[in-house]
């Protein structure tokens, strides 16, 4: 196993560097300082082609005037925030209204957009990057000091285990994730739409008209948020739901696991035996199938187009400072933020 790293440019007068982990297997995950993007993830499919399967550039610039948020760690707050403020032990705090009137994915210079400390992580059967961000007070509107760390770590099981540490000296609120794109036929050749995705949840959130959650839990059985015993995501892109056409004929959506603990997510493509599988502790993960992607620009030589990717968002339910009954993601001085999540990949050969 082994770590490469390469200047790509810098950032706010500090050095912009990717690092590349490689495992026995010749699976590869590459990724930035900046805003811990996770750039590739190359892995073979069922006859051993090793291509990528995450939506990423091949110029670090094109992330700063361009992305919307590929492979990034999106924080403070992952999500959106309803009129960007919230009130927390009787006093209101203003965020940044990035998505006006709203707040989005940790505002304008969020997580996703500021150069992290590194430091290399070399195990028996690993080899990983560990990043630290302080974030200050009064942070894009956020109160107290975050001390937070994320470790990206790589195995020879073909497992990117991810882990999220957080920190505070003030009471505060945090809902950490990583937004990479998935496309598991390989280098973009087809869209995700008959991408088959399975995970063990009954209920939804609903989402207003500005896509924030009403707080109203929707039951999914019998509709195109069924996930249970698998489901192409063609039949959301395809749907009269209300839900699926609000959000340009998709998901969007948080799906809650049905149990509390550890959960997986499987994805998967017919067509290139890839499977992904996704074990979390987090309570839900949104799924969003890059709706709104039509853009005129290009992402490693292939015309940007809704569909061509799916997030799978593992995290805290998004708006929950402004919904009680909703999982909390308030952190005191006295607690540790803790979330891991881990994404393995594998292929089945033909006739599995």
């Amino acid at each position: 196993m082994k770590i490469v790293d390469r200047l790509v440019g810098s950032h706010d007068g500090a050095s912009v560097i990717e690092y590349s982990l490689v495992n026995d297997s010749g699976m590869t995950v590459s990724f930035l300082n900046y805003g811990c993007v996770i750039t590739k993830i190359i892995v073979p499919d069922r006859h051993g082609n090793f291509e990528n399967v995450v939506l990423g550039f091949e110029k670090f610039e094109d992330y700063l005037e361009l992305s919307p948020y590929f492979g990034a760690v999106v924080g403070r707050v992952a999500g959106r925030i309803k009129d960007a403020r919230f009130e927390l032990d009787g006093k209101e705090y203003l965020l940044a209204d990035n998505e006006h009137p709203n707040h989005l994915h940790g505002g304008g210079k969020g997580f996703s957009s500021v150069v992290w400390g590194a430091e290399l992580l070399e195990e028996e059967n690993a080899v990983g990057v560990k990043f630290m961000y302080l974030s200050p007070d009064g942070d894009e509107g956020y109160p107290g000091n975050l001390d937070t760390n994320v470790t990206y770590l790589l195995n020879n099981k073909n497992e990117l285990i991810i882990t999220f540490e957080g920190k505070t000296d003030q009471t505060t609120v945090v809902n950490l994730t990583n937004h990479s794109y998935f496309n598991l036929s390989g280098n973009l050749k087809r869209d995700c739409s008959e991408h088959i995705l399975k995970l063990e949840s009954d209920r939804f959130l609903e989402l207003g008209p500005d896509l924030i959650p009403t707080g109203q839990v929707l039951n999914s059985r019998n509709t195109p948020f069924d996930f249970q015993h698998g489901r192409r995501l063609l039949a959301g892109m395809k749907s009269t739901h209300p839900q699926n056409v609000l959000v340009g004929n998709g998901y969007d959506h948080p799906l809650i696991f049905t149990k509390e603990g550890e959960n997986q997510v499987m994805l998967s493509d017919e067509e290139s035996g890839r499977t992904l599988l996704v074990t979390t502790d987090q309570p839900c993960v949104v799924v969003y199938t890059s709706n709104q992607l039509e853009a005129p620009f290009s992402i490693s030589g292939v015309r940007a187009r809704n569909y061509l990717g799916v997030c799978l968002e593992t995290q805290g339910f998004p708006d929950a400072i402004h919904h009680p009954e909703f999982p909390t993601v308030i952190l005191k001085p006295e607690e540790v933020y803790y979330s891991t999540t881990t994404y393995r990949f594998f292929a089945n050969t033909l006739g599995d």
